[in-house]
């Protein structure tokens, strides 16, 4: 149990990326809820800056920028004489980043080649699920003899309660909240008129079919097609189309598959955080790949439908573990979750999620 002074000023080391930044509210949450007369503030790369405006849980964000350097970092930190630091990311680098910034105690988990910078390193949760990538031949054994089928992991396996645990470290509440983000009113509007929505001739329904991870995350963009002309053939829908600029030509490819037109407005390279977040807000559900921006639709309140095929919804899943609001979508294949970048077989956990599935379950995220 936490017995030394509640912080005046906490640093939070964030993580770097979008889906694990959302996963992280439930601890931010309750790390306020635990201090709420500290200042908090989040320690970020400049990409998720804005991602944490209007956040209740803190009072300041700092970024860095890709590539700066470690002691130029740790110089800036120091004026603002932080007493406290929960670092969230498992690397090396972020527990130096606290340690050169002289931050009196330094909280965070415990891994090779950085517990020497923490003062408190937090042995691993019980019931920690690691993600295993499997071989080659692991997954060859695996389709050719297939064993009986893994039983199926806890909603505690899930990755938000790896960071309520380290807050949980400093005193805050472990039980789980729901990933929350927050829009307000005036941007939901300015997105509207910049993208031409209000009015349209339908319920907004978001696509996104893109995946940084790799090929094996994603969904075939053919089966996203016949799926969003089932969908928008009983709803009468205007998709929103999103991706970063990589996936422009995949954008482009969807909407002339789709007729273009008034019912498809491609935004794929052409958001701000802020404004895919406020569009995010506006659909009625998203049809996405487990990437980032599901991530985010989830804790903005839009429902989401995710085919899901070398991750698992157990451990990394949209929203709080068991909403039902959420439709997480998986094959039947005993080479699945195999947590690699691409399929080195025949791609059939994403082939055995068939389209008319898809398409019903859209249909009745939808409400």
């Amino acid at each position: 149990m936490e017995t030394a002074p509640p912080p005046r000023r906490l640093l939070i080391r964030g993580t770097n990326w979008l889906g694990d930044a959302v996963m992280t509210t439930p601890a931010l949450l309750r790390l306020r809820a635990q201090f709420p007369d500290a200042r908090i503030t989040l320690l970020c790369p400049d990409k998720l800056r804005d991602l944490w405006l209007q956040h209740p849980a803190l009072d300041e964000v700092l970024s860095f920028r890709p590539g700066e350097g470690l002691f130029h970092l740790a110089a800036r930190l120091r004026p603002a004489r932080f007493d406290l630091a929960l670092v969230l990311p498992n690397s090396p680098r972020s527990a130096l980043e606290v340690f050169l910034a002289r931050i009196p105690r330094r909280v965070g988990y415990a891994r090779p080649w950085r517990n020497f910078f923490l003062t408190q390193a937090v042995a691993p949760r019980p019931g920690a699920v690691k993600m295993h990538k499997r071989s080659v031949a692991e997954i060859q054994s695996l389709v050719v003899a297939p064993t009986s089928p893994a039983p199926a992991l806890p909603a505690a396996a899930h990755q938000i309660h790896e960071y309520l645990h380290l807050a949980a470290a400093l005193g805050a509440r472990p039980e789980p909240l729901a990933p929350q983000l927050f829009v307000t009113a005036d941007e939901l509007a300015a997105a509207r008129k910049k993208f031409s929505l209000d009015p349209v001739a339908g319920p907004l329904f978001g696509l996104n079919p893109g995946a940084e991870y790799g090929p094996a995350k994603r969904w075939p963009v053919d089966r996203f097609i016949a799926a969003a002309k089932q969908i928008q053939a009983q709803t009468h829908c205007v998709w929103l189309l999103f991706g970063g600029k990589n996936d422009a030509p995949l954008g482009a490819q969807i909407e002339s598959a789709l007729g273009g037109g008034p019912a498809v407005v491609n935004l794929a390279g052409r958001t701000t955080l802020r404004e895919l977040m406020a569009l995010l807000k506006l659909c009625r559900v998203l049809l996405t790949n487990d990437t980032g921006p599901m991530h985010a639709a989830a804790a903005l309140g839009t429902p989401v439908v995710v085919p899901f095929g070398s991750t698992s919804p157990e451990l990394t899943g949209p929203g709080l573990p068991g909403d039902p609001r959420q439709r997480l979508l998986k094959s039947d294949v005993p080479c699945s979750p195999c947590f690699l970048r691409e399929c080195p077989i025949d791609f059939r956990c994403m082939h055995g999620i068939a389209v008319a599935r898809v398409a019903g379950a859209v249909l009745s995220a939808q409400g």
